[in-house]
């Protein structure tokens, strides 16, 4: 039996994962979006469902000052005792805490904070008890350096030492600690999470060291290979059941040439393998395929990955996110039955502040999107409609707006320090059906007066604008509803009674 990667397609980055008796539960990072760290949940390894998120609360997660690519960085998900631990760092603001719960569906904890600099922290938990907090960092160096802490308040109980500088590679990051037998293994990424990326690991009696360094390493990587994967890295173990040990990983995979990706990176998963000498490889001598041999794991069904939102619920489904921290006047789902409600903020898709915006991850090439929006402004740069967005100075929209008295529709495009709208067109309607039509190389705008029309179409993007190669950054393609009010707080109501996300592939 095989299965396809990635396992969790589109902007899903760091992923790390712990079992609890039959089930999984996987994180990643979330970067300047609200709420903060997808949650997900599994029974065999492969298919995934969105269960939540950890940081749903602005008490435990401050987005406000995030700059694009800023916030949430690389989580750790742990069990033990009965409890889940998630730890994390906000970089835009409060540095290394983490959450903690009995129920991963929530609610989690407050924050606790750690008196230890740098990125991606790892908690491990020893049999004894003792409690290894470990980060990446170049405040004093790069490596992976590490302290005791009390559990319960965050406190230190160590001073903060270098336990491993790595193999070499630049940034050696995203460390994770493990023990194994009589072992202690400490697993860090190198090269930077680009083409580069690598997977190193060494070993040590200790879980403070010293480590030695694995003879095989890099363990996992794609750099310099001709696949449709790359950037193979920052990677978690994990044992299933029956004894045999699989990884989880970021990837991405680029199209074109020069090779450019906007999906984002995304989570990959391969068996893991144990050399005599006690080493562990990831995937076939250290790379993966797009179709991998499923081993002893029983899949369960596939879900389908085509949605319709009809806004008929007391709370968002856990695909929507905010950018940055939300603001309550911003949006309501209880102003009109079964509509998602917006009023434009002052603040535009140009700009890093608190734009009205609610948006999902592009997750597949092909795709088909529409939303029906019901918008009448009643002044003048008051605005709403969809966006394909991969930060503020990166973005295409097609939207209702008004100018000089005049209700348009127009699409726009923002790309740099070049801005233009493409089309315009009067528009007198009250409601407009707006569709984008995706494949790998291009995005299509259109729109149609109902659901039942053919879609007029009004304007193309090509997906490598928006890609990480050209628009930077650690995030993926969002499609979003949005308003604003271009500089002034709108007054009138943006409604959009249905939205609707097609797979095409």
């Amino acid at each position: 039996m095989l299965y396809r990667n990635p396992v969790i397609s589109g902007f899903h980055p760091d992923p790390s994962i712990c079992r609890v008796g039959e089930d999984y539960y996987l994180v990643n990072s979330s970067f300047e979006y609200f709420p903060g760290i997808p949650l997900f949940h599994s029974k065999d390894l492969v298919n995934w469902e969105q269960i939540g998120h950890v940081l749903t609360r602005t008490n435990q997660l401050n987005l406000r000052m995030a700059w694009s690519s800023g916030g949430i960085y690389a989580p750790t998900i742990r069990y033990n005792n009965g409890h889940f631990y998630v730890t994390t760092t906000n970089v835009s603001g409060g540095g290394n805490f983490y959450v903690h719960t009995d129920d991963p569906r929530g609610p989690w904890s407050d924050p606790i904070y750690v008196d230890q600099p740098g990125i991606d922290p790892d908690l491990f938990i020893d049999e004894d008890g003792s409690v290894y907090y470990t980060t990446s960092h170049d405040a004093v160096g790069q490596g992976a350096y590490q302290s005791r802490i009390d559990l319960l308040t965050g406190k230190r109980l160590s001073d903060i030492t270098l336990i491993w500088k790595g193999t070499g590679g630049q940034y050696p990051e995203a460390p994770h600690l493990y023990r194994v037998g009589e072992w202690y293994y400490l697993m860090m990424s190198e090269g930077g999470t680009e083409y580069g990326h690598m997977v190193t690991v060494a070993r040590s009696r200790r879980p403070d060291g010293p480590f030695e360094s694995c003879p095989y390493n890099p363990i996992l990587s794609h750099r310099s290979l001709l696949k449709p994967i790359h950037a193979t890295g920052h990677a978690d173990l994990v044992q299933a059941p029956d004894g045999n040990w699989w990884a989880v990983f970021l990837g991405i995979r680029p199209i074109g040439y020069p090779m450019h990706h906007h999906l984002g990176r995304e989570t990959f998963l391969a068996p893991v393998t144990w050399t005599e000498d006690g080493w562990p490889i990831i995937g076939d001598h250290g790379t993966v395929s797009e179709t991998m041999p499923a081993g002893d794991l029983t899949l369960g069904q596939e879900q389908d990955a085509s949605s319709r939102d009809d806004f008929d619920g007391e709370v968002l489904a856990p695909c929507w996110n905010f950018l940055r921290s939300p603001e309550t006047e911003n949006w309501s789902l209880s102003e009109q039955s079964s509509r998602l409600t917006l009023y434009g903020s002052p603040v535009t898709l140009n700009e890093t502040g608190n734009v009205a915006f609610i948006g999902r991850r592009q997750q597949h090439f092909a795709c088909r999107i529409a939303a029906h929006l019901t918008f009448v402004p009643q002044c003048d740069g008051e605005e709403a409609g969809i966006t394909v967005y991969m930060n503020e100075r990166f973005h295409y929209e097609i939207a209702v707006t008004r100018e000089a008295g005049e209700r348009k529709l127009i699409f726009r495009r923002r790309l740099g320090s070049l801005w233009k709208v493409e089309n315009e067109v009067l528009w007198s309607a009250d409601s407009v059906v707006l569709s984008i039509i995706a494949d790998n190389m291009q995005y299509n705008f259109g729109y149609s007066g109902c659901e039942r029309e053919e879609m007029v179409q009004f304007g193309q993007g090509e997906c490598g604008m928006l890609a990480t190669e050209v628009a930077g950054g650690f995030t993926g393609v969002y499609i979003a509803m949005y308003a604003t009010g271009n500089g002034h707080r709108s007054v009138s109501p943006a409604r959009f009674d249905w939205f609707e996300y097609l797979v095409s592939e």
